[in-house]
Order: C-alpha cells, then structure tokens, then sequence
C-alpha cells in the first residue's frame, strides 16, 4: 500500500515547528519532526532566509506530496501577526517552489480534531498526538507536537474523502494585466 507523506507547519519567527507523517490505509505513521530555532539577535531578514532555507531542506529530506500550515487567526498584538505571517509566508514559498500540494486549518480545527475540544489546552494536543502516533515521549516543543496535530489533522481529513483535500493542487497560473492603453 502506497503511503501519503504530509509536512505540517507551525509557522513562527523565533520557533517554527514541523513534523512529517505518512498515511499508509487507516494508519498515521510518524516519520521526522522538529522545531527550527532562530536567535533573536539575528535580524528579521537573516531569520527568514534561515528559515526558508531549512524548510527547503526538510521537503527536499522527505519528500513530502502536501505543506499543512496553521491558519493565522487574530492576534491582539500587530507585531506578533505581521512576524509569524511573515514567517508563514516563507514556510509556503518553500513548499510551492517544491511543488506541493496546500492546505491549512485553524487552530481550532486542529485541536477539534486531535483532542475532541476546539479550545484545549497546549499540554492536551502534546499528549494526543504522544497517543494517536504512539510516541514514547511527548513532542517538545509545543510547536513540533502543533506541526503533527496539523498533519494528523488533514491525514484524517484526507481519509474521510476519496482524493486529499488541498486548496492549492493546480499549478499556479501567471496573470499579467496591463494598464490601460499598454499593449502586450
């Protein structure tokens, strides 16, 4: 039986968390996950290369057909939504140069649908992912064991419908529009 790889995404500034896991038939198998680190004295645009460029390297590691990314919901502070989106941002530009496939769920969805409560705490996603990819320890940083509740959660989205839910399995399409008056 074939395997589908998924990469979920915790996207963040200073820790980005992602983890790996392959639905092989009803199982959900765990293959790699990990946080990327980056030190608050580099600069806003070193920690996004750094970023960007590890992400690379871990889609280009595993292989993976889909990106999971957490959906960004409203922040109270500007600041912490403009650097996390920014962050995000670089996470999908990897695995869209990559040629993956897309989706994303809230964290509301993501907790819903590991813990069976929308508002669990961060300590009840850590021990059910522990329990549903039958770790023998529980994922640290809460941000690695975020990134497999999100892949767990499309893996079980992804066995209840024929084909994998993606908002994003077309090719991209180049659009150019040309002002008034401007011939092609």
């Amino acid at each position: 039986m074939c395997a589908y790889r998924i990469l979920g995404i915790d996207p963040g500034l200073a820790r980005l968390g992602y983890g790996v896991v392959d639905l092989v038939g009803p199982e959900i198998v765990p293959v790699a996950y990990g946080c990327l680190e980056t030190p608050p004295e580099w600069s806003t645009m070193e920690r996004l290369q750094f970023l960007y460029h590890e992400m690379t390297r871990v889609i280009k590691t595993h292989r993976p057909e889909v990106m999971v990314v957490e959906q960004l919901f409203f922040y109270k502070n500007v600041t912490t939504a403009f650097v996390v989106g920014q962050a995000r941002g670089v996470a999908i530009l990897s695995g869209v140069e990559s040629g993956l496939k897309y989706a994303e769920y809230t964290p509301m969805q993501v907790k819903l649908a590991v813990t069976g409560y929308g508002k669990a705490a961060k300590t009840q996603v850590q021990d059910m992912v522990k329990i549903l990819l039958k770790l023998s320890e529980r994922p640290e940083p809460d941000d690695t064991a975020d990134a497999l509740a999100i892949a767990i959660t499309h893996a079980n989205a992804s066995k209840r419908t024929a084909l994998p839910q993606s908002s994003g399995s077309e090719a991209p399409r180049r659009v150019i529009r040309y002002g008034k008056g401007v011939k092609p």
